[in-house]
């Protein structure tokens, strides 16, 4: 079982970008779930996390630009990115905090260049 990510794309410098996850109820309940990055021969590196209460945290690189979200509803978690920059740039992923290994999925691809 996997997590599939997605909404990612080329943006230029300074926009926005919002991501998606959906997850099985099985993954998603009661859990931390969270958002991951690797950059090009860079390691997998945690972004930012939220609670099934809805408490966040988030990595000092995007503190104030990302906001991490989710719908309990919908066993969905979101990342809003905002002001992105190009060391953004990277395969964005969807795990549990802390990551489970089966649950890595493919991402969803984040490039920021003019």
């Amino acid at each position: 079982v996997q997590l599939q990510a997605s909404g990612g794309g080329l943006v230029q410098p300074g926009g926005s970008l919002r991501l998606s996850c959906a997850a099985s109820g099985s993954i998603f309940n009661g859990y931390v779930m969270g958002w991951y990055r690797q950059a090009p021969e860079k390691q997998r590196e945690w972004v930012a996390g939220v609670t099934s209460a809805g408490t966040t945290n988030y990595a000092d690189s995007v503190l104030g630009r990302f906001t991490i979200s989710r719908d309990n509803a919908k066993n969905t978690v979101y990342l809003q990115m905002s002001s992105l920059k190009p060391e953004d740039t990277a395969v964005y992923y969807c795990n549990r905090v802390p990551a489970r290994s089966q649950y890595w999925g493919q991402g969803t691809q984040v490039t920021v260049s003019s």
